[in-house]
């Protein structure tokens, strides 16, 4: 059993999930699986968590014990090949997080993402000097080489948003994202007027909680929600924070902040009055540089 300090690919992931469904269409539990191969109850518990990729006779063996068809055989393998691959990364990306460059793959195979900021424009609709502006913000130590690959990275991300079935986004944001005049009020006033931009596109809603609102359960921090094409992928939280980044996918984690996002949706302005209530801030910025 090899198994990978990397959280689970999307791959990894869906050949657990396939392995996992070939067990119980065969009527096996696991304690049965273990009683009648040599394959212990810990390694059967990673390759279906997934928290590893087996070994490709420990692969053959469950196949050979759930007497799966020939073309379900030849989809699990062919997912077994690429079950560790990092498909969407550039050679420069070494330099990433573990974590973020999973949630990059993540991202590029997901078909709707719904994603809450509370001091940020989400990252997918970041113009590149804006993005400059919050790396560096948070990387005040890194080299000019690891912010431009990072500024590169995220900027590669967007191609998301303009590919053949683009990615549905459903972006919500406390009002404190438009205010801050992350990189100055150039930078900023430019980025606003981005995010109106891409706003108008149908896949594509912007929504906003302003400050009147008060308190709510997003103050806390950000988070992304992504669901994929296949429901057999499930679905899966991530969340960057100072701590660490975390990738949720139980039943009850998913549920959990399914109904937060829900809320902040229900709290935040319609999307067209939060267009204007991007347009009144970008004017207010376009006023100070006029003034300035």
């Amino acid at each position: 059993m090899s198994v990978t300090a990397r959280p689970p690919t999307v791959r990894l992931r869906r050949l657990a999930s396939e392995l996992k469904r070939a067990r119980k269409a065969a009527g096996l539990s696991q304690d049965d699986v273990t009683a009648q191969t040599r394959i212990s109850p810990a390694t059967l518990y990673r390759i279906e968590k997934p928290e590893g990729r087996p070994q490709m006779r420990t692969l053959m063996t469950l196949l050979d014990l759930y007497e799966v068809s020939d073309d379900q055989r030849t989809r699990i393998t062919a997912l077994h090949e690429g079950a560790d691959t990092q498909g969407w990364l550039r050679p420069y990306h070494d330099a990433l997080r573990d974590e973020y460059n999973t949630y990059i793959q993540f991202e590029a195979e997901a078909k709707i993402v719904r994603n809450w900021e509370a001091l940020y424009i989400p990252g997918l609709l970041q113009t590149e000097n804006y993005a400059h502006a919050v790396i560096k913000g948070h990387l005040p130590d890194a080299t000019r080489d690891d912010l431009e690959q990072r500024v590169r990275a995220r900027m590669e991300r967007q191609a998301v948003l303009t590919k053949e079935h683009p990615l549905e986004l459903t972006a919500i944001m406390d009002e404190a994202a438009l205010r801050r005049q992350v990189g100055g009020p150039t930078v900023m006033a430019d980025q606003l007027q981005r995010l109106q931009e891409l706003a108008d596109r149908p896949h594509i809603s912007v929504r906003v909680i302003p400050y009147a609102f008060g308190a709510h359960q997003g103050m806390p921090g950000g988070f992304a929600l992504l669901s994929f094409a296949d429901p057999e992928d499930g679905q899966i939280v991530y969340i960057d924070s100072m701590a660490n980044d975390s990738f949720l996918e139980s039943a009850a984690d998913i549920a959990r902040y399914t109904t937060t996002f829900d809320n902040l949706r229900a709290q935040a302005l319609s999307p067209d009055d939060s267009l204007a209530l991007i347009a009144k801030a970008t004017a207010e910025l376009t006023h100070e540089l006029e003034t300035a």
